[in-house]
């Protein structure tokens, strides 16, 4: 800044130069009364006789509410006791200063059983980014809930202990929705994981998800009238065909990336809850590895489907690959006109070979008090082979008020030793 201009913003800022504002001149009870004692001050000096006292306040008639005695200007001040004397020691001695309250550490990530796993139970290293894929990032941690008719739904999915130390991507996908209005609306909640060893592994498992979603939404209205009105047969074939078509998608999407099937695929289970009050019936399908489990009268039910012999498979034709029986061998009738056909332009096969795994399917009504869950492999091997973390979340869970979205996933944290895959894990809580 020149002299010139360093010299005004002297002038500007100065305290020293007064205030060249105009004075702003105000009637006010300050300016009044040194205009009264002015006045008065000057009447005295120059021998004028004193101004007459004024006049004494009259006070206004009693009101007949008021008793005799009361004084009606009383009430507009309050008088105070006077403050008792404090002891000489008290006044001599000075006032100790407060110590502050010590902060309460946050409780880090528990752990089941006698040693700590290996890895840190927090995230360290991030995937791997690519400028022209961060469509592709998955994060650490996906958390999610709801609440319809007479049951409450959370739902977590974690990077497991061994991805988080390589900074590897979470292969387990996640994905909650919601289907229709009011009572006939239909809630999905799917769970796939891609293959460990496949580098788009987490691609797969997110593409499992949407797709069965998609097919799911197509035909949520006749899903949720089958499920309200119990037809077992119609759902256990049509979901069938659901999930093959959608893992017909995954090997056309292989083979758009040059890979191999098994390259390129995931396990994938779901839930179907209806919204109606007055439905109790919870329905389980999927392909592939990872646990179903519910809670009854404080303990753990391993309720996951039993497959058939891989002998019984041989030889019979597969529903849902182009097998036309209208009828399957257990008796259940298949659902015909579900809307199973994607939008223009869809990867689709039109004869999808067979997932490694045979299909899965469960049906069941839900008790008041019970609680449904449905875990990924990584969640659900622990469970089964560490018994101290299935009673530690038993204990927790045995309360009639599921717990928030944050205790939630602490719950799902419990860290056991040699257990360290990806964890997601849906819990239904009966009211």
């Amino acid at each position: 800044m020149t002299q010139q201009g360093d010299h005004w913003w002297d002038k500007l800022y100065d305290d020293a130069v007064p205030d060249t504002a105009p004075t702003a001149t105000g009637d006010t009870l300050d300016d009044r009364f040194d205009s009264a004692s002015r006045a008065t001050t000057t009447s005295a000096t120059a021998g004028d006789p004193a101004p007459p006292p004024p006049p004494p306040v009259t006070r206004p008639p009693r009101a007949p509410w008021e008793p005799p005695d009361t004084d009606p200007d009383a009430t507009l001040a309050v008088d105070l006791p006077a403050p008792e004397p404090a002891p000489a020691a008290a006044a001599e001695a000075p006032e100790a200063p407060k110590a502050p309250a010590p902060p309460l550490p946050r409780p880090r990530t528990a752990h089941i059983g006698n040693r700590p796993p290996t890895y840190e139970g927090e995230p360290t290293a991030l995937p791997l980014a690519r400028p022209g894929e961060l469509g592709e990032l998955v994060a650490d941690t996906v958390l999610d809930g709801a609440r319809y008719g007479s049951y409450t739904l959370r739902a977590a999915s974690q990077r497991g202990d061994s991805a988080r130390y390589r900074g590897e991507p979470r292969r387990d996908a996640l994905l909650t929705a919601r289907f229709g209005h009011e009572e006939a609306a239909l809630v999905l909640v799917a769970v796939a994981s891609g293959a460990r060893s496949a580098e788009g592994g987490h691609l797969a498992a997110a593409d499992a998800c949407r797709w069965i979603a998609e097919a799911v939404g197509r035909s949520h209205t006749r899903l949720s009238e089958d499920i309200r009105f119990g037809r077992r047969g119609d759902l256990k074939s049509g979901l069938h065909r659901l999930t093959d078509r959608a893992y017909g998608k995954l090997r056309a999407r292989a083979a758009e990336l040059g890979v191999e099937p098994q390259e390129y695929t995931a396990t994938l289970r779901c839930l179907l809850l209806s919204a109606d009050p007055d439905c109790r019936t919870r329905v389980f399908f999927g392909i592939g590895a990872g646990g179903l489990f519910r809670l009854r009268d404080g303990a753990w039910q391993d309720i996951e489907p039993l497959l058939p012999e891989p002998a019984a498979l041989s030889g019979a034709p597969v529903v849902g690959f182009g097998s036309p029986p209208s009828e399957t061998a257990d008796g259940d009738r298949r659902t015909m006109r579900l809307s199973v056909t994607g939008p223009p332009g869809a990867p689709y096969v039109e004869d999808p070979l067979p997932p490694a795994e045979p299909f899965r399917f469960r049906a069941s009504v839900a008790r008041p008090g019970d609680t449904l869950l449905l875990a990924s492999n990584g969640l659900a091997e622990p469970i089964r082979g560490e018994p101290a973390l299935a009673k530690e979340l038993a204990q927790r869970w045995a309360s009639a008020e599921p717990p928030g979205l944050a205790a939630y996933l602490a719950d799902t944290q419990l860290r056991v030793k040699g257990y360290a895959d990806d964890r997601t894990g849906v819990a239904v809580w009966e009211a």
